[in-house]
């Protein structure tokens, strides 16, 4: 399953880049296993998605908790907490 990949704010700012495709094995099934296997590309992705408190995702551009399901995602977003003003 080929994923596109989009980070925003400081998770763009420590990785390096807002977007990448990648790839995941087929056993990630979650966004929180998403995570884990990103952290493991690069020393910059392990310290941008180290605190899951820190992290908010979006699926096809909805908002979801970490434990929700990337089966047939085309697009995960991964990006700290939002304010409105």
């Amino acid at each position: 399953m080929t994923l596109a990949m989009l980070y925003f704010a400081w998770v763009r700012e420590t990785i390096g880049t807002g977007a990448e495709t990648v790839d995941p094995p087929v056993d990630v099934a979650t966004v929180a296993q998403l995570i884990d296997w990103l952290s493991d590309r690069s020393p910059a992705h392990a310290e941008a998605l180290a605190d899951r408190g820190r992290l908010r995702a979006a699926v096809d551009q909805r908002f979801v908790p970490l434990d929700a399901t990337i089966d047939g995602a085309r697009e995960v977003a991964i990006f700290p907490p939002v304010t409105g003003g």
